[in-house]
């Protein structure tokens, strides 16, 4: 099995990170006074330029769970390769029974991707990709079955070295 490579960055002052909420969950816990309300929020942070992260928050009120979310979401960052507004090549992305598919497209085709995973294709800022979710529709394991697709993704400069060629002919032909 090959292994993956993953291209963490850290949040530093300069970035400037939107973040978008994905899902916000009211969980209830049953005590013997009644019911205790409380929030998960999932939260996808990024520059539209390259760098995504998501995270998970809980607490008793909905900005707390979410200001816990985007906290966590800046401390997992990863950097994604973006090629003339969209994905170098095609790439597959499991986390646990969320599974994804991605594809390159053409200029105009704009993002086709469902909720969880659209959210995060924005925020990473690919303005035109095709997408599949396959297994789960849980919005926690498509948005980090997505991360880990973007994450696998390999730099198209870096494999034109590699192979001693330029990038105009490992795209064209």
């Amino acid at each position: 099995m090959a292994k993956r490579i993953h291209n963490r960055v850290t949040a530093t002052e300069s970035t400037e990170l939107k973040d978008k909420l994905v899902q916000l969950n009211r969980v209830a816990k049953v005590t013997k006074g009644g019911r205790t309300f409380s929030f998960a929020a999932i939260v996808v942070v990024g520059d539209g330029n390259g760098i995504v992260g998501t995270g998970l928050g809980k607490a008793r009120d909905v900005s707390e769970a979410i200001s816990k979310a985007t906290d966590d979401a800046k401390k997992n960052l990863v950097k994604v390769p973006l090629y003339k507004s969209t994905i170098p090549h095609e790439v597959h992305g499991k986390f646990k029974a969320g599974k994804v598919l991605l594809k390159p497209a053409a200029d105009g085709t704009g993002v086709i991707a469902g909720g969880a995973m659209r959210a995060v294709l924005e925020i990473a800022g690919v303005h035109n990709v095709l997408a599949k979710s396959q297994g789960s529709s849980n919005p926690h394991n498509v948005v980090k079955a997505t991360i880990e697709a973007l994450s696998a993704l390999r730099d198209p400069s870096v494999i034109a070295k590699q192979r001693n060629i330029s990038m105009e002919k490992m795209f064209n032909g």
